[in-house]
Protein backbone atom coordinates (compact mmCIF):
# COMPACT_ATOMS: atom_id res chain seq x y z
CA UNK A 1 0.00 0.00 0.00
CA UNK A 2 2.89 2.66 0.89
CA UNK A 3 4.34 1.31 -2.25
CA UNK A 4 1.44 2.30 -4.37
CA UNK A 5 1.16 5.47 -2.89
CA UNK A 6 4.50 6.80 -3.23
CA UNK A 7 4.07 5.71 -6.84
CA UNK A 8 0.90 7.51 -7.26
CA UNK A 9 2.28 11.11 -5.83
CA UNK A 10 5.27 10.50 -8.43
CA UNK A 11 3.15 10.22 -11.39
CA UNK A 12 1.62 13.99 -10.08
CA UNK A 13 4.61 15.68 -9.46
CA UNK A 14 4.92 17.55 -12.65
CA UNK A 15 0.78 18.98 -12.07
CA UNK A 16 1.97 20.13 -8.79
CA UNK A 17 3.82 22.95 -7.93
CA UNK A 18 6.64 22.12 -5.35
CA UNK A 19 6.25 23.20 -1.97
CA UNK A 20 3.03 21.10 -2.18
CA UNK A 21 4.70 18.37 -3.17
CA UNK A 22 7.62 18.55 -0.36
CA UNK A 23 4.71 18.90 1.73
CA UNK A 24 3.43 15.24 0.43
CA UNK A 25 6.35 13.87 0.48
CA UNK A 26 7.19 14.30 4.28
CA UNK A 27 4.10 12.96 4.97
CA UNK A 28 4.92 9.53 3.40
CA UNK A 29 8.35 9.54 5.12
CA UNK A 30 6.36 9.91 8.57
CA UNK A 31 4.12 6.85 7.45
CA UNK A 32 6.52 4.79 6.31
CA UNK A 33 8.55 5.44 9.48
CA UNK A 34 6.02 4.60 11.64
CA UNK A 35 5.44 1.28 9.40
CA UNK A 36 8.80 0.29 10.23
CA UNK A 37 8.00 1.12 13.67
CA UNK A 38 5.06 -1.59 13.30
CA UNK A 39 7.00 -3.87 11.76
CA UNK A 40 10.02 -3.67 14.62
CA UNK A 41 6.66 -4.52 17.46
CA UNK A 42 5.26 -7.00 15.40
CA UNK A 43 8.70 -8.96 15.30
CA UNK A 44 9.49 -8.46 18.71
CA UNK A 45 6.07 -9.98 20.00
CA UNK A 46 6.01 -12.84 17.38
CA UNK A 47 9.61 -13.82 19.48
CA UNK A 48 8.20 -13.89 22.75
CA UNK A 49 5.36 -15.72 21.57
CA UNK A 50 7.55 -18.28 19.96
CA UNK A 51 9.05 -18.77 23.63
CA UNK A 52 6.13 -19.02 25.49
CA UNK A 53 3.75 -20.98 23.27
CA UNK A 54 5.30 -24.47 24.00
CA UNK A 55 4.89 -23.85 28.09
CA UNK A 56 1.24 -22.98 27.95
CA UNK A 57 0.52 -26.07 25.61
CA UNK A 58 2.97 -28.30 28.01
CA UNK A 59 0.97 -27.17 30.78
CA UNK A 60 -2.11 -27.18 29.32
CA UNK A 61 -1.68 -30.49 27.92
CA UNK A 62 -0.39 -31.80 31.46
CA UNK A 63 -3.80 -30.30 32.95
CA UNK A 64 -6.15 -32.50 30.58
CA UNK A 65 -4.00 -35.48 31.27
CA UNK A 66 -4.50 -35.11 34.98
CA UNK A 67 -8.07 -34.66 34.45
CA UNK A 68 -8.38 -38.02 33.02
CA UNK A 69 -5.93 -39.72 35.18
CA UNK A 70 -8.27 -38.84 37.72
CA UNK A 71 -11.55 -39.85 36.27
CA UNK A 72 -10.39 -43.19 35.89
CA UNK A 73 -8.92 -43.87 38.87
CA UNK A 74 -12.18 -42.43 40.73
CA UNK A 75 -14.20 -45.45 42.08
CA UNK A 76 -17.64 -44.67 42.61
CA UNK A 77 -21.02 -46.85 43.20
CA UNK A 78 -23.97 -46.42 41.09
CA UNK A 79 -25.66 -43.85 43.47
CA UNK A 80 -22.47 -42.04 42.74
CA UNK A 81 -21.15 -42.08 46.22
CA UNK A 82 -17.10 -41.81 45.95
CA UNK A 83 -14.87 -43.91 47.94
CA UNK A 84 -11.45 -42.97 49.22
CA UNK A 85 -9.00 -46.09 49.92
CA UNK A 86 -6.58 -45.07 52.81
CA UNK A 87 -4.78 -47.01 55.73
CA UNK A 88 -1.03 -47.43 56.96
CA UNK A 89 1.21 -50.83 56.09
CA UNK A 90 3.03 -51.09 58.93
CA UNK A 91 6.01 -53.74 59.26
CA UNK A 92 7.19 -54.47 63.29
CA UNK A 93 10.03 -56.03 64.21
CA UNK A 94 9.81 -56.93 68.21
CA UNK A 95 11.69 -58.61 71.35
CA UNK A 96 9.91 -59.38 74.38
CA UNK A 97 11.20 -60.65 77.50
CA UNK A 98 9.92 -64.13 79.32
CA UNK A 99 7.20 -62.43 81.22
CA UNK A 100 5.14 -61.88 78.44
CA UNK A 101 4.00 -65.46 77.48
CA UNK A 102 5.35 -65.33 73.97
CA UNK A 103 2.48 -62.97 72.73
CA UNK A 104 3.72 -60.49 70.13
CA UNK A 105 2.02 -57.97 71.86
CA UNK A 106 1.18 -58.79 75.73
CA UNK A 107 -1.08 -56.39 77.45
CA UNK A 108 0.05 -57.70 80.58
CA UNK A 109 2.51 -60.16 82.45
CA UNK A 110 2.33 -63.89 82.57
CA UNK A 111 3.45 -66.44 84.76
CA UNK A 112 4.43 -68.20 81.65
CA UNK A 113 7.87 -67.95 81.64
CA UNK A 114 8.18 -67.63 77.82
CA UNK A 115 10.01 -64.63 75.73
CA UNK A 116 8.99 -63.88 71.71
CA UNK A 117 10.84 -62.31 68.92
CA UNK A 118 10.16 -62.27 65.42
CA UNK A 119 8.74 -59.76 62.53
CA UNK A 120 5.16 -58.58 61.38
CA UNK A 121 3.12 -56.87 59.09
CA UNK A 122 -0.13 -57.84 61.30
CA UNK A 123 -0.27 -54.56 62.11
CA UNK A 124 -1.02 -53.41 58.81
CA UNK A 125 -4.43 -51.47 58.99
CA UNK A 126 -6.59 -50.91 55.33
CA UNK A 127 -9.52 -48.90 55.34
CA UNK A 128 -11.71 -46.39 53.03
CA UNK A 129 -13.97 -43.68 53.40
CA UNK A 130 -17.25 -42.20 51.49
CA UNK A 131 -18.51 -39.35 50.86
CA UNK A 132 -22.11 -39.70 50.22
CA UNK A 133 -25.31 -37.60 49.31
CA UNK A 134 -26.41 -34.37 50.93
CA UNK A 135 -29.81 -34.77 52.77
CA UNK A 136 -32.13 -32.75 54.67
CA UNK A 137 -31.41 -29.78 56.25
CA UNK A 138 -28.04 -28.73 54.71
CA UNK A 139 -26.60 -32.50 55.91
CA UNK A 140 -24.58 -35.15 54.50
CA UNK A 141 -24.06 -38.36 54.49
CA UNK A 142 -20.16 -39.85 55.33
CA UNK A 143 -18.47 -43.03 56.34
CA UNK A 144 -15.32 -45.22 56.76
CA UNK A 145 -14.59 -48.51 57.65
CA UNK A 146 -10.61 -49.92 58.79
CA UNK A 147 -9.48 -53.78 58.94
CA UNK A 148 -6.29 -55.50 60.04
CA UNK A 149 -4.81 -58.92 60.06
CA UNK A 150 -4.71 -59.48 63.88
CA UNK A 151 -7.00 -62.46 63.50
CA UNK A 152 -6.31 -65.71 63.33
CA UNK A 153 -3.13 -67.19 65.66
CA UNK A 154 -0.38 -64.81 64.09
CA UNK A 155 1.39 -67.80 62.41
CA UNK A 156 2.97 -66.65 58.81
CA UNK A 157 -0.09 -68.28 57.13
CA UNK A 158 -2.48 -67.67 59.99
CA UNK A 159 -3.44 -63.92 59.90
CA UNK A 160 -7.26 -63.71 59.65
CA UNK A 161 -8.51 -60.08 58.02
CA UNK A 162 -10.86 -58.65 60.79
CA UNK A 163 -12.57 -54.80 60.89
CA UNK A 164 -11.36 -52.69 63.61
CA UNK A 165 -13.90 -49.92 63.70
CA UNK A 166 -16.07 -48.13 61.20
CA UNK A 167 -18.91 -45.62 61.06
CA UNK A 168 -21.86 -44.20 59.17
CA UNK A 169 -22.48 -40.91 60.00
CA UNK A 170 -25.42 -38.13 59.23
CA UNK A 171 -23.37 -34.59 59.63
CA UNK A 172 -24.67 -31.24 60.06
CA UNK A 173 -23.42 -27.95 60.70
CA UNK A 174 -23.77 -29.00 64.53
CA UNK A 175 -25.17 -32.15 65.56
CA UNK A 176 -23.70 -35.69 63.99
CA UNK A 177 -25.50 -39.14 64.14
CA UNK A 178 -23.61 -42.07 64.04
CA UNK A 179 -24.36 -45.15 63.69
CA UNK A 180 -20.24 -46.81 64.64
CA UNK A 181 -17.80 -49.55 65.70
CA UNK A 182 -15.58 -47.65 68.09
CA UNK A 183 -14.61 -47.19 71.36
CA UNK A 184 -16.41 -45.88 74.04
CA UNK A 185 -18.13 -42.65 73.99
CA UNK A 186 -16.65 -41.97 77.83
CA UNK A 187 -12.99 -43.03 76.72
CA UNK A 188 -12.14 -41.58 73.01
CA UNK A 189 -8.27 -40.45 73.52
CA UNK A 190 -5.90 -42.78 72.75
CA UNK A 191 -1.75 -42.99 73.14
CA UNK A 192 0.73 -42.65 70.79
CA UNK A 193 2.43 -45.85 69.36
CA UNK A 194 3.27 -47.97 66.24
CA UNK A 195 3.97 -50.68 68.11
CA UNK A 196 0.93 -51.14 69.55
CA UNK A 197 -2.17 -51.29 67.20
CA UNK A 198 -3.66 -54.60 67.01
CA UNK A 199 -5.31 -53.71 70.08
CA UNK A 200 -4.62 -50.30 71.57
CA UNK A 201 -2.21 -49.07 73.59
CA UNK A 202 -2.33 -49.84 77.10
CA UNK A 203 -5.18 -52.68 76.86
CA UNK A 204 -6.40 -53.69 80.30
CA UNK A 205 -3.84 -50.88 82.17
CA UNK A 206 -5.73 -47.96 82.29
CA UNK A 207 -7.33 -47.96 78.59
CA UNK A 208 -10.85 -48.75 77.83
CA UNK A 209 -10.73 -49.39 74.55
CA UNK A 210 -13.14 -52.11 73.68
CA UNK A 211 -14.39 -51.54 69.98
CA UNK A 212 -17.69 -52.22 69.91
CA UNK A 213 -21.03 -51.60 67.92
CA UNK A 214 -23.14 -48.25 69.31
CA UNK A 215 -25.59 -45.08 68.00
CA UNK A 216 -23.98 -41.80 69.11
CA UNK A 217 -25.21 -38.65 68.74
CA UNK A 218 -23.44 -35.57 69.10
CA UNK A 219 -23.95 -31.87 69.50
CA UNK A 220 -22.08 -28.97 69.10
CA UNK A 221 -22.55 -25.27 70.92
CA UNK A 222 -20.00 -21.97 70.16
CA UNK A 223 -20.08 -20.17 73.06
CA UNK A 224 -17.17 -17.83 71.97
CA UNK A 225 -14.76 -17.56 69.26
CA UNK A 226 -12.06 -20.16 71.23
CA UNK A 227 -14.81 -21.69 73.49
CA UNK A 228 -16.79 -24.64 73.19
CA UNK A 229 -18.99 -27.18 74.13
CA UNK A 230 -19.69 -30.59 72.69
CA UNK A 231 -21.89 -32.93 73.89
CA UNK A 232 -22.43 -36.49 73.18
CA UNK A 233 -24.96 -39.52 74.17
CA UNK A 234 -24.83 -43.24 72.75
CA UNK A 235 -26.07 -46.85 73.25
CA UNK A 236 -23.12 -49.41 73.51
CA UNK A 237 -23.23 -53.02 73.34
CA UNK A 238 -21.23 -54.32 75.98
CA UNK A 239 -19.00 -57.23 75.79
CA UNK A 240 -19.70 -59.30 78.84
CA UNK A 241 -17.51 -62.11 80.19
CA UNK A 242 -18.37 -64.77 82.61
CA UNK A 243 -16.18 -66.99 85.39
CA UNK A 244 -16.20 -70.78 85.89
CA UNK A 245 -19.53 -72.52 85.52
CA UNK A 246 -21.41 -69.44 85.56
CA UNK A 247 -20.45 -68.68 82.24
CA UNK A 248 -23.55 -70.46 80.09
CA UNK A 249 -26.37 -68.51 82.35
CA UNK A 250 -23.85 -65.17 81.08
CA UNK A 251 -25.84 -62.89 78.50
CA UNK A 252 -22.93 -62.15 75.66
CA UNK A 253 -23.92 -58.93 75.23
CA UNK A 254 -26.06 -56.03 76.97
CA UNK A 255 -27.16 -51.72 76.48
CA UNK A 256 -25.02 -49.33 77.84
CA UNK A 257 -25.67 -45.90 77.91
CA UNK A 258 -23.26 -43.24 77.92
CA UNK A 259 -22.56 -39.80 78.03
CA UNK A 260 -19.71 -37.24 77.46
CA UNK A 261 -19.59 -33.67 77.60
CA UNK A 262 -16.39 -31.88 76.43
CA UNK A 263 -15.60 -28.09 77.51
CA UNK A 264 -13.05 -26.79 75.00
CA UNK A 265 -11.15 -23.31 74.77
CA UNK A 266 -7.78 -21.67 72.86
CA UNK A 267 -6.52 -22.11 69.15
CA UNK A 268 -4.04 -24.54 67.72
CA UNK A 269 -0.50 -23.80 69.70
CA UNK A 270 -2.64 -23.16 73.16
CA UNK A 271 -5.62 -25.49 74.08
CA UNK A 272 -7.31 -27.17 76.70
CA UNK A 273 -9.71 -29.90 76.64
CA UNK A 274 -11.61 -30.99 79.59
CA UNK A 275 -14.27 -33.98 79.43
CA UNK A 276 -16.22 -35.77 82.14
CA UNK A 277 -18.55 -38.95 81.23
CA UNK A 278 -20.44 -41.72 82.90
CA UNK A 279 -21.91 -45.25 81.54
CA UNK A 280 -24.32 -47.00 83.39
CA UNK A 281 -25.53 -51.15 82.11
CA UNK A 282 -26.01 -53.91 84.11
CA UNK A 283 -24.36 -57.72 83.75
CA UNK A 284 -26.87 -60.76 83.45
CA UNK A 285 -25.87 -63.87 85.00
CA UNK A 286 -26.92 -67.04 87.01
CA UNK A 287 -29.93 -65.10 87.08
CA UNK A 288 -28.89 -62.16 88.79
CA UNK A 289 -28.77 -58.63 87.07
CA UNK A 290 -24.61 -57.19 88.27
CA UNK A 291 -24.65 -53.43 87.75
CA UNK A 292 -22.00 -51.33 85.81
CA UNK A 293 -21.48 -47.68 86.79
CA UNK A 294 -18.29 -46.02 85.26
CA UNK A 295 -17.62 -42.50 86.16
CA UNK A 296 -14.67 -41.04 83.56
CA UNK A 297 -12.59 -37.62 82.62
CA UNK A 298 -10.49 -37.08 79.83
CA UNK A 299 -8.32 -34.49 78.90
CA UNK A 300 -5.93 -32.50 76.51
CA UNK A 301 -3.68 -29.80 77.90
CA UNK A 302 -1.49 -27.82 75.44
CA UNK A 303 0.16 -25.26 77.50
CA UNK A 304 2.97 -24.69 74.10
CA UNK A 305 2.61 -25.60 70.64
CA UNK A 306 5.29 -28.28 71.19
CA UNK A 307 4.01 -29.98 74.36
CA UNK A 308 0.03 -31.86 74.99
CA UNK A 309 -0.61 -33.67 78.14
CA UNK A 310 -3.76 -36.08 77.71
CA UNK A 311 -5.26 -38.67 79.30
CA UNK A 312 -8.02 -40.36 81.29
CA UNK A 313 -9.48 -41.21 84.55
CA UNK A 314 -11.90 -43.66 85.77
CA UNK A 315 -13.69 -45.02 88.61
CA UNK A 316 -16.55 -47.68 89.45
CA UNK A 317 -17.38 -50.94 89.09
CA UNK A 318 -17.96 -53.94 86.77
CA UNK A 319 -15.29 -52.35 83.97
CA UNK A 320 -14.46 -55.01 82.05
CA UNK A 321 -17.63 -54.91 79.32
CA UNK A 322 -16.48 -52.15 77.72
CA UNK A 323 -11.95 -52.68 77.92
CA UNK A 324 -10.94 -52.88 81.16
CA UNK A 325 -9.61 -55.82 82.86
CA UNK A 326 -11.67 -58.84 81.98
CA UNK A 327 -12.84 -59.56 85.80
CA UNK A 328 -16.18 -57.11 86.15
CA UNK A 329 -18.41 -60.02 87.81
CA UNK A 330 -17.06 -62.34 90.45
CA UNK A 331 -19.28 -65.37 91.43
CA UNK A 332 -19.14 -67.27 94.60
CA UNK A 333 -21.44 -70.00 94.81
CA UNK A 334 -25.06 -68.28 94.15
CA UNK A 335 -24.29 -64.69 94.47
CA UNK A 336 -22.91 -62.66 91.92
CA UNK A 337 -20.91 -59.36 92.78
CA UNK A 338 -19.58 -56.29 90.68
CA UNK A 339 -16.07 -55.74 90.97
CA UNK A 340 -15.34 -52.46 92.04
CA UNK A 341 -11.64 -50.03 90.65
CA UNK A 342 -10.47 -47.71 89.04
CA UNK A 343 -7.55 -46.65 86.71
CA UNK A 344 -6.27 -44.59 83.66
CA UNK A 345 -3.43 -43.56 82.01
CA UNK A 346 -1.35 -40.44 80.75
CA UNK A 347 1.04 -39.02 78.23
CA UNK A 348 3.27 -36.43 77.68
CA UNK A 349 3.92 -36.18 73.85
CA UNK A 350 6.80 -33.46 73.20
CA UNK A 351 7.47 -32.17 68.89
CA UNK A 352 11.18 -31.88 69.56
CA UNK A 353 11.61 -30.93 65.51
CA UNK A 354 8.77 -30.68 62.62
CA UNK A 355 9.45 -34.35 61.97
CA UNK A 356 10.85 -36.32 65.35
CA UNK A 357 8.47 -36.44 68.37
CA UNK A 358 8.41 -37.88 71.84
CA UNK A 359 5.94 -40.03 73.80
CA UNK A 360 5.89 -41.28 76.92
CA UNK A 361 3.26 -42.77 78.67
CA UNK A 362 1.48 -45.00 80.94
CA UNK A 363 -1.24 -46.58 82.76
CA UNK A 364 -2.70 -48.91 85.62
CA UNK A 365 -5.87 -50.65 86.52
CA UNK A 366 -6.15 -51.47 90.21
CA UNK A 367 -9.63 -53.68 91.23
CA UNK A 368 -10.53 -53.97 94.61
CA UNK A 369 -8.74 -57.09 95.89
CA UNK A 370 -12.05 -57.92 98.57
CA UNK A 371 -13.98 -58.38 95.06
CA UNK A 372 -11.30 -60.83 93.46
CA UNK A 373 -11.42 -64.72 93.17
CA UNK A 374 -7.93 -66.14 94.40
CA UNK A 375 -5.97 -65.60 91.41
CA UNK A 376 -7.60 -62.60 89.76
CA UNK A 377 -5.41 -59.77 88.61
CA UNK A 378 -5.24 -57.13 91.87
CA UNK A 379 -3.35 -54.41 89.47
CA UNK A 380 -2.70 -54.15 85.72
CA UNK A 381 0.81 -51.43 84.91
CA UNK A 382 2.00 -50.40 82.03
CA UNK A 383 4.34 -47.99 80.72
CA UNK A 384 6.56 -47.32 77.96
CA UNK A 385 8.27 -44.37 75.38
CA UNK A 386 8.66 -44.14 72.07
CA UNK A 387 10.54 -41.76 69.75
CA UNK A 388 8.61 -41.06 66.11
CA UNK A 389 10.41 -39.82 63.05
CA UNK A 390 8.87 -38.56 59.83
CA UNK A 391 11.13 -39.70 56.98
CA UNK A 392 8.91 -38.60 54.28
CA UNK A 393 5.13 -36.75 53.92
CA UNK A 394 3.62 -40.27 54.93
CA UNK A 395 6.23 -42.54 56.01
CA UNK A 396 6.80 -42.66 59.24
CA UNK A 397 9.63 -44.86 61.34
CA UNK A 398 9.31 -45.25 65.51
CA UNK A 399 11.55 -47.05 68.29
CA UNK A 400 9.51 -48.18 71.26
CA UNK A 401 10.39 -49.82 74.96
CA UNK A 402 7.73 -50.81 77.31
Amino acid sequence: MIRILVFLAGSCAFAQTSPELKLILDRLDKLEAQNRELLTEVRELRGKLGTTEAPVVERQEAQENRIAQVDQEKVATEHRMPFTVTGMALFNTFWNGRDSGGADNPTSASLTRQGSAGATFRQTVIGAKFNGPDIFGGGKITGSVYADFFGGGGGTLNQLLRIRVGSIDANWKNTTLSFALDKPVIAPREPDSLAQVGVSPLTAAGNLWLWQPQVRVEQRFKLRDAIGVRTQFGIYQTSESGTGQSSDTLARSRPGYESRIEFSAGGESHRIEIAPGFHASSTRIIGQSVPSRIFAVDWLIRPIARVDFIGTFFQGENMGIIGGLRQGVTVVGNQARAVRGQGGWAQVKVRLTSRLSANIFGGQEDDRNRDLLRGATAKNQSYAANLMYKLGTNILTSFEAS
